[in-house]
């Protein structure tokens, strides 16, 4: 009989034990299959969004018939882009995808998103000037939630008119997430999910390794060769995986189906974008099965070599510490750039960092999962010569003779908590590349397009700590430079807000904002008197006292050394809009921002909002890239979850016979399952502890490198921590059901 053959027969007749073990494993394989697919299309989806935006990009030429210019402006949080094209003179230039006309003059074709906006928000409709004659296709849309728009005009309306010559080509343009924080979310998401999954499939394709293990020493044992042996356990794996691969591509479109219409935090996609390519159907349904190959012949090696062995339960040998070693470098690399960052020196900016660290994180990674098994196959030892306690002394024994079983429990939620450390410090980074180092953020809108309600409105936005009104002194037109003022309306406790530090500061009196710097030749003195433009045309005279304030502000700021502060009562009445700035403050991190925006767009949609020391593009990318690293994280959760339920169920299953003997010689439940916690624990907690440590020096030694201003996530430390003693907590709890308390006299005889 042909040996595959054998094995599923064998598999399919063993009683209701075999196939539900064959469910698991097809089951694993499944959940496996799907993560994996799920990682794999995600360049896909941000590959299709890019390549359909860089098709409809607008290519100067020197001459051409249309002339046209792109405008990019915030509505909300969120990115607006609008191309005006005017007709210059006769030609034909083909339209750009989604479209397919040009729109005339008064015309405007707009994405679907854009035009629920102006169909909620009406007073939005100055965005795009023109009537409205359709809506963009997909093929010309980054995606379902894009704000784009194609206005026509006339060419005098254009203020940096460019020449068309066509639409599409060259390099990248508009994409959601540029080159380099591509890799880096490349490089996270295969440390929080790859490296976690890889494990998971193993642990899947090894599962009832030991009642395997003595049943192919059995077939061996009468007669069966060496060959057919391994045979016939790969035949076995092979069919889980390959029965799993297709089940998890299934679930994997599906979930695909209903997560692009609902989409995520800052990307939305197209149902074709996610449904994975050739290439990644070829990895699930190919690469599984022939993992599973490969572990099923390494498993079945030593029952077809030493089938005596295997069936007399001998002794085993210790685990090999190679795998161990791999920490050596990989802490070495880390810990010397932290050595570095203590001693004062920035090893920052140099191409050798990019290298030396993703691989010292890998090979801290792969050092921690192979390392598990010696440490704690030591650490059982040693417990269980000191312990006097009945369960600690037959948990560590246990442990001792059977350590790989704790690779096979801990290193999913190991792998999870040490890339958790990981993404942790890659929004760190990304977060201080991406908006201003000051921990206040401010809003400038000019007051010549604000009403005084929306003013009113705007400073009751969630969010906003306290507003000012800054004018800007009055000269002639073509007049030659001079000294000019700012004034700043607005009383102490608001420009406190604002600032650092105030010192000197009087409400009710008109003060100067210094810095503790003598003032220059150019700067307003006391004694000096400016003219203030009036709503009515005519002129307010302001002079610039005496007395003065200390003022420390972040910079940029509305608030610059030398401008005058103007308490709202002595304010001149009637101050021209058109020289006045509103400015609004805030908290600086990202939430804070977002709301903030949309706060602003939902008052003020049609004004120009300058976010200072931000760019729109920015922000938006770390929402994308936020989302995405949660997605990684959740998948990582799932594997990691997957991977310690399936091995501890699996585990309980093997250990029934063992555990019926030990309630046989008067071994108390309550004893029982004091032994199961522990031998969950003790090594998930050697797990653990080693990844918070290793985690947290990797994740610092990424921010040393990165040249950003943290170097140490003090804060994210007792998240961490925390987060592995929950950890440790719900897996002594969930181990607990698994230990059955009525003697079987089956399982005896089994054993």
């Amino acid at each position: 009989m042909n040996p595959f053959l054998l094995g599923l027969r064998l598999l399919w007749g063993s009683g209701r034990r075999g196939r539900l073990r064959f469910l698991l494993m097809a089951f694993g394989s499944g959940l496996g299959v799907a993560c994996l697919a799920a990682v794999l299309t995600i360049p896909t989806i941000l590959s299709a969004h890019d390549t359909r935006t860089t098709a409809r990009q607008p290519v100067p030429a020197e001459r051409g018939a249309v002339a046209f210019q792109k405008f990019l402006d915030p509505y909300g949080s969120r990115p607006l882009r609008r191309v005006f094209l005017a007709r210059t003179g006769p030609g034909r230039v083909p339209p750009p995808p989604g479209l397919a006309a040009l729109p005339g003059p008064g015309e405007a074709v707009v994405s679907p998103a854009l035009r629920d906006v102006l169909t909620a928000n009406p007073g939005a409709s100055g965005l795009v000037p023109g009537r409205v004659t359709g809506t963009i296709g997909s093929e010309g849309l980054g995606g379902p939630d894009e704000l784009y728009a194609y206005v026509g005009t006339t060419p005098d309306r254009l203020t940096e008119p460019q020449a068309l010559a066509r639409f599409g080509g060259g390099r990248l343009h508009d994409e959601v997430i540029d080159p380099e924080t591509l890799d880096i979310l490349r490089f996270t998401l295969g440390c929080i999910v790859l490296l976690p999954l890889g494990i998971f499939l193993s642990v899947c394709a090894r599962l009832s390794g030991e009642s395997r293990a003595r049943r192919l020493a059995a077939l061996r044992l009468v007669g069966l060769s060496i060959k057919d042996t391994v045979r016939v356990n790969a035949g076995e794996t092979v069919a889980a995986a390959g029965l799993g691969a297709v089940l998890g591509l299934v679930g994997y479109l599906g979930v695909n189906e209903i997560a692009a219409r609902i989409g995520l935090p800052g990307l939305r996609w197209y149902p074709a974008d996610g449904r994975p390519e050739w290439a990644t159907v070829a990895v699930c349904l190919v690469g599984c099965p022939a993992l599973a190959w490969v572990v099923g012949l390494f498993s079945a090696r030593r029952a077809a070599l030493t089938p005596i062995a295997v069936r007399r339960t001998a002794e085993r040998r210790p685990p090999r510490t190679w795998g161990a070693l791999l920490l050596v470098p990989g802490l070495g690399v880390i810990c010397g750039y932290c050595l570095m960052s203590v001693m004062g020196r920035d090893p920052s900016g140099g191409s050798a960092s990019s290298l030396l660290v993703p691989g010292a994180v890998l090979l801290t990674g792969v050092g921690l999962v192979l390392g598990l098994p010696p440490v704690t196959a030591w650490l059982a030892r040693r417990l269980a010569g000191a312990s006097r306690s009945l369960p600690m002394t037959l948990a560590m024994r246990r442990t001792e003779v059977d350590p790989g079983s704790s690779l096979r429990v801990a290193t999913g939620l190991v792998l999870l908590v040490f890339g958790a450390s990981l993404t942790q410090g890659v929004l760190i980074e990304l977060d201080q590349v991406s908006r201003r180092t000051a921990p206040v953020q401010e809003y400038q809108l000019p007051l010549s397009r604000l009403s005084a309600a929306q003013q009113r409105d705007l400073a009751r936005v969630p969010g906003v700590r306290a507003h000012l009104a800054s004018y800007s002194s009055w000269s002639a037109p073509g007049a030659p430079f001079s000294t000019g003022l700012d004034v700043v309306v607005g009383t102490c406790e608001q420009v406190a807000a604002f600032a650092v530090s105030v010192r000197g500061c009087v409400d009710g009196r008109v003060v100067r904002l210094g810095d503790g710097t003598p003032p220059s030749e150019y700067d307003p003195k006391p004694g000096d008197r400016f003219p203030f433009a009036l709503r009515d045309g005519r002129k307010s005279v302001v002079t610039v006292p005496e007395s003065s304030a200390e003022m420390r502000a972040y910079q940029p700021s509305v608030l610059q050394p030398h401008s005058l502060l103007v308490p709202p009562s002595m304010a001149p009445t009637g101050l021209a809009a058109g020289a006045g700035t509103l400015t609004l403050v805030s908290g600086a991190d990202a939430g804070t921002v977002r709301a903030v925006l949309d706060g602003i767009g939902a008052v003020a949609p049609t004004v120009e909002v300058d976010a200072v020391g931000i760019v729109i593009d920015a922000l938006a990318q770390l929402t994308v890239v936020r989302s995405l690293l949660v997605v990684g994280m959740v998948l990582g959760l799932v594997v990691g979850v997957a991977a310690f339920v399936v091995s501890v169920a699996d585990r309980a299953l093997e250990r029934r016979g063992q555990v019926a003997a030990l309630g046989l010689l008067g071994a108390r439940g309550g004893t029982l399952r004091v032994v199961q916690v522990v031998q969950v624990v003790v090594p998930l907690g050697v797990g653990l502890g080693g990844a918070v440590v290793a985690g947290w020096l990797a994740e610092s030694s990424y921010l040393i490198t990165g040249g950003g201003a943290v170097h140490w996530d003090w804060g994210g430390l007792p998240l961490l921590v925390g987060s592995a003693v929950g950890v440790l907590v719900v897996a002594g709890v969930a181990s607990v059901p698994m230990v059955r308390r009525h003697v079987d006299p089956e399982h005896i005889r089994r054993d």
